[in-house]
């Protein structure tokens, strides 16, 4: 059984529009990040994840996004190792977002 759960553009937009303890971070680089990202995400790395960990709420639902919806998944799994108990990942990532939302 998996350890996270598959989230699609549409469920992501009604979960942040729905959901205020919604945490969404994204594995991309900084470079990525910043010519464009989701609303409210937070930008989280090998530099970063540390601090993200100390401050995080782990029983919040929390959205792990990448480029195409791959990566994700293992830092998803990686998470829900660390104590996170209701994580998903992004069914084709960032790019996906980005072509849905232009």
């Amino acid at each position: 059984m998996s350890t996270y759960k598959i989230l699609n553009i549409t469920e992501l937009k009604q979960r942040l529009q729905q959901d205020d303890a919604l945490q969404v971070i994204d594995i991309r680089d900084p470079a990525s990040f910043e010519q464009g990202h989701i609303a409210g995400s937070t930008r989280v790395g090998n530099d970063n994840i540390a601090q993200f960990m100390a401050a995080a709420d782990l029983d919040a639902p929390l959205v792990v996004v990448c480029y195409h919806g791959i990566s994700s998944q293992g830092a998803a799994e990686y998470l829900h190792q660390q104590g996170f108990d209701d994580i998903y990942s992004l069914e084709g990532g960032y790019t996906a977002w980005a072509a849905a939302h232009g």
